[in-house]
């Protein structure tokens, strides 16, 4: 769930993970993100669109949490917009922010820096704690593969409709090999996204 980059001549990656923030009023969101990070994982850049609503929340209260998890059905919905509600959450130990309750890792954060000079905003976050819940299940086919689905459905505005396809026929092997109960279910819900969007799409 990370993807190998290079800044200056450190070795980081983009680690994928859900963020909480929160607005003026203390309301929770929560979001998928995949902010820089390198081995130590003592910082963060997150890179959220000037129009989201992690964005806004950070600019407005610079704390948040970043969260490694292994559930990819809550991401899939997170990321998709079917998420009913949050998850059950408990009090940051030293920011003003909210911990998921089920996740493997979480990091508090602070934001030190914001770039708003492009749509897409820079935020350097320094982490001010970390802690761990339960262990990383392991390296998993299925979810690698519902994670690249679910990040595919979020870019239909930006592909044809025949690679959509093509790649979903393509992730749905591991899938069908190696996925779980939910990992089936976030694979589903993905191509019911996918297959709404063509449908109030055509003429």
């Amino acid at each position: 769930m990370a993807e190998l980059t290079k800044r200056g001549n450190t070795d980081t990656m983009i680690l994928e993970g859900l963020v909480t923030s929160q607005d003026a009023a203390g309301k929770i969101n929560l979001a998928p993100m995949g902010p820089i990070v390198d081995a130590s994982m003592t910082r963060l850049t997150l890179r959220p669109f000037q129009t989201s609503t992690t964005f806004q929340n950070l600019r407005q209260h610079p704390y948040g949490v970043f969260h490694v998890v292994d559930d990819v059905l809550l991401i899939a919905r997170a990321a998709l917009h079917r998420l009913d509600q949050i998850p059950p959450t408990f009090p940051a130990e030293k920011i003003p922010g909210h911990v998921l309750q089920d996740c493997c890792r979480w990091y508090e954060f602070e934001v030190t820096e914001c770039d708003e000079s492009s749509e897409r905003s820079r935020l350097e976050a320094k982490i001010v704690h970390s802690g761990r819940i339960h262990d990383f299940f392991g390296l998993h086919r299925a979810r690698h593969a519902v994670l690249e689905a679910t990040i595919l459905a979020t870019r239909l505005h930006l592909l044809s409709e025949q690679e959509v396809r093509s790649q979903l026929t393509a992730l749905a092997i591991p899938v069908e090999k190696t996925a779980g109960p939910n990992e089936r279910e976030a694979f589903a819900l993905v191509c019911s996204v996918v297959d709404e969007w063509y449908r109030q799409a055509r003429p």
